[in-house]
C-alpha cells in the first residue's frame, strides 16, 4: 500500500511512495526534482511517485510529473536506492528540454530504460486504463509519446480514421503501426509495420507478450474490433490501453 502523501517544502512538489521506500531516497528524489524545476524555469506543480519493484537489487520505481496542463512533462524510470533521485532527475531534466522549441532528439536505443522484455509464464492483467483517443497524425502522437515518456502511444490515425500505435524502434526511432493499413503515411519519414494488427482477444494477447518476452502488443480487439495496448508492468503484472467512445466510461 502506498503511503500518506508527504510534502516537500518548494515548489509544489508532493511525494508519494509505495512500499518501502528509503526515507533518503524520498528526500534526495525531491530536492533534485526542485533543483530542475528552478534550473529550466518550471513554475508549475510537480508530483514524484516512489514505489519498490520486484528486483532482487532493491531497485525504486521513480515517476514524476511536472508542468501545467498544455504543458506537462512526465518521466519514469527505475534505479538503485540511493542513485534513483540522481537518474530520474536527470531524465525530467533532459525531456523537459527536448519539449522546447529546437530541443535534443530523444536518444534511442535508450541505455536507462531497456524494454522489459521478460518471458514469464502467463501474468493476469491487474490494471485497466480506458481513455477517449485523440485523433492525431504520426508526428503529433510521437511528441506526446516523448512528453509522456511512454515507449508506445495509442492514437486514433487522423489520416485513415483506425487506432493506431507509435512505438520507439527501428532504424529512424519511431515506428508506426496501424489496425489495417500499412503503406507510409503522409508527413516526416518513419518506419511503418508492414503487417496488420493482429486480432486477438485479451487472453491471447497476454499469452503472446509473456510466451515470447514481448514488451507490449498491439492488437484488433475481438470483441470491440478496437485497437488495444497491453504491456508489461515493472512488477512483471499486464495492463491494458482501451479505447472507449464516452468520457464517462474512462477509469
Amino acid at each position: 500500500m502506498s503511503s500518506p502523501e508527504l510534502r516537500w517544502a518548494g515548489p509544489e512538489i508532493g511525494v508519494t511512495t509505495g512500499g518501502a521506500v528509503d526515507t533518503a531516497d524520498v528526500s534526495r528524489t525531491a530536492r533534485a526534482v526542485a533543483a530542475v524545476l528552478r534550473s529550466q524555469r518550471i513554475d508549475g506543480p510537480a508530483r514524484i511517485r516512489l514505489s519498490t519493484t520486484s528486483s532482487r537489487d532493491g531497485s525504486v520505481l521513480a515517476q514524476v510529473n511536472a508542468g501545467r496542463a498544455g504543458a506537462a512533462v512526465r518521466v519514469q524510470v527505475e534505479g538503485p536506492t540511493g542513485f534513483v533521485a540522481t537518474i530520474v532527475a536527470e531524465r525530467l531534466d533532459r525531456a523537459v528540454s527536448r519539449s522546447r522549441p529546437a530541443g535534443p532528439v530523444r536518444r534511442w536505443p535508450d541505455p536507462a530504460r531497456p524494454p522489459l522484455t521478460s518471458i514469464t509464464g502467463d501474468r493476469p492483467i491487474v490494471r485497466r486504463k480506458r481513455c477517449v483517443l485523440r485523433s492525431a497524425d504520426p508526428t503529433t502522437a510521437t511528441r506526446a509519446m516523448d512528453a509522456l515518456d511512454y515507449d508506445a502511444h495509442l492514437f486514433v490515425d487522423a489520416e485513415s480514421g483506425e487506432d493506431a500505435l507509435v512505438y520507439w524502434a527501428g532504424p529512424l526511432g519511431v515506428r508506426l503501426a496501424r489496425q489495417h493499413l500499412t503503406r507510409l503515411p503522409d508527413g516526416p519519414a518513419l518506419t511503418v509495420n508492414p503487417h496488420p494488427a493482429p486480432r486477438l482477444t485479451e487472453s491471447d494477447a497476454a499469452s503472446r507478450v509473456c510466451r515470447f518476452g514481448l514488451p507490449y502488443v498491439f492488437f484488433t480487439d475481438a470483441d470491440s474490433g478496437r485497437g488495444h495496448l497491453l504491456y508489461r508492468r515493472y512488477d512483471g503484472d499486464l495492463a491494458i490501453v482501451q479505447p472507449v467512445h464516452d468520457p464517462e466510461d474512462r477509469s
